[in-house]
């Protein structure tokens, strides 16, 4: 067996939906058709399009703090994963769902604890950690809604946008990240 191909395999980051997905058996994934950066329409475009946080993007989006709220938690192989909605602080509205894989080893303690504690969105972590990163997009996706995944976002839209991205901390990848958001009235 090639250790250093297992050990390569175990210290990566996934870029494609599918392999989130499959860490969360019971969950039925949504459509993801892959589409170019150009083609995702406005409001979406400037939502998804950057290499910020989604956090701040959304909080500015929406003039109101957001909070995350855990929906799903697994730990494999020095990871941790977990499927979260944010939602509007004032209003309660979920405005996007995530799926997020973290390399712990690739985060400080007090970092690390932070994230498992659940009760922070990871963009606001990170920041308020002064973590050095980066969000590398990985793709752009038209998403169709599911009506499991139409609950979730409590939304009778089908249809909406999303992105698949690496954020990579000390200049290493250490999070994969799905995030889909609520469907927004143009």
């Amino acid at each position: 067996m090639d250790n250093t191909k297992s050990k390569s395999q175990k210290d990566s980051v996934e870029s494609e939906p599918s392999s989130l997905f499959a860490l969360f058996p019971n969950t039925t994934p949504p459509n993801l058709e892959r589409v170019e950066s150009v083609s995702v329409p406005q409001p979406y475009h400037g939502l998804l399009v950057h290499t910020l946080h989604m956090t701040v993007t959304v909080e500015q989006f929406y003039s109101d703090a957001v909070d995350v709220k855990v929906l799903e938690e697994s730990k494999h192989a020095g990871h941790y994963a977990r499927q979260i909605v944010l939602a509007l602080r004032g209003s309660r509205q979920i405005v996007q769902y995530g799926l997020v894989d973290i390399k712990l080893d690739a985060l400080s303690d007090d970092v690390r604890d932070r994230i498992l504690e659940g009760q922070t969105p990871l963009g606001r972590v990170l920041i308020e950690h002064n973590v050095l990163r980066h969000i590398e997009p990985a793709g752009y996706f038209r998403v169709t809604l599911n009506p499991s995944f139409q609950a979730l976002l409590q939304t009778n839209e089908t249809i909406t946008y999303g992105r698949m991205g690496v954020i990579h901390t000390d200049h290493q990848p250490a999070i994969s990240v799905l995030e889909i958001l609520t469907p927004v009235a143009e």
